[in-house]
């Protein structure tokens, strides 16, 4: 599931997960819709921004925390700030990329996070589009 409001990012971050294998990816562009589709269809990852219209990526991020703990959450933002990074730490993020960290990192690390996914399950082979 990729949680960002600017369309760019999404397109991006689709082709990233879409390189890696994975066919059944989420979009939403606001943190309430983001929770609503973990909701519906518990998602094996999470790629997260934190800067969200209607409800806040820090929020999104310390529901999913409660909620769904087993959900591995990878924080895609622009904010660097160390004290937001120790944050989201803190709020159970897995990772936490910044959106202009270059292609081959961001693949690099996402790789990583899918393949730290409970390896009793194909990630790859249970997937498709929607």
């Amino acid at each position: 599931l990729i949680i960002d409001d600017e369309p760019h990012v999404r397109v991006f971050l689709r082709l990233l997960l879409t390189e890696l294998g994975i066919k059944r990816i989420w979009e939403a562009s606001n943190g309430a819709e983001g929770l609503a589709l973990v909701e519906e269809h518990e998602p094996q990852l999470v790629l997260l921004d934190l800067n969200l219209p209607v409800l806040g990526g820090l929020e999104v991020l310390k529901r999913l925390y409660v909620a769904h703990p087993e959900i591995p959450v990878l924080i895609v933002s622009s904010q660097n700030t160390s004290s937001v990074v120790i944050e989201c730490q803190k709020l159970g993020a897995i990772g936490y990329l910044l959106k202009h960290t270059p292609r081959a990192e961001l693949l690099e690390t996402m790789r990583e996070a899918i393949n730290g996914l409970d390896e009793s399950e194909d990630v790859t082979a249970r997937t498709e589009t929607t």
